[in-house]
């Protein structure tokens, strides 16, 4: 596990846990899974599953009756993330609000981290 021992990864807003306990209730499914991988203009991107169970080397975050895991590889580039849930006119998502993001691509889906090599 990564991080601060007794610190949670990752906190969780009340709109962010509602809609992801509708999520969790509709679809059958124990949480949602959270990574990144490399892609888009700036480098790398959030990724979103559903999940049956935990991997046993997730990070696992309950905050209000929802349940999101954190997979190893993204445990260290999430750490002190908040997760929010955004309606617009235009649109509804999650907004990953993460203070280790250096730079994002104008559409917000994109995004390079402070501690990340030029490749």
């Amino acid at each position: 596990m990564f991080g601060i021992p007794g610190k949670q990864a990752v906190t969780i807003t009340p709109k962010a846990a509602t809609q992801i306990s509708k999520l969790m209730l509709s679809a059958g499914h124990a949480g949602l899974r959270i990574g990144v991988k490399k892609g888009g203009c700036a480098g790398m991107e959030y990724t979103m599953e559903y999940v049956q169970q935990p991997d046993p080397n997730d990070e696992v975050v309950t905050q209000d009756g929802a349940k999101v895991m954190i997979a190893p590889m993204a445990q260290m580039f999430l750490f002190g993330t908040e997760i929010d849930y955004e309606v617009s006119l235009l649109e509804a998502g999650f907004k990953f609000n993460n203070p280790n993001v250096s730079d994002a691509c104008g559409c917000g889906e994109s995004i390079s981290f402070k501690d990340m090599a030029s490749e």
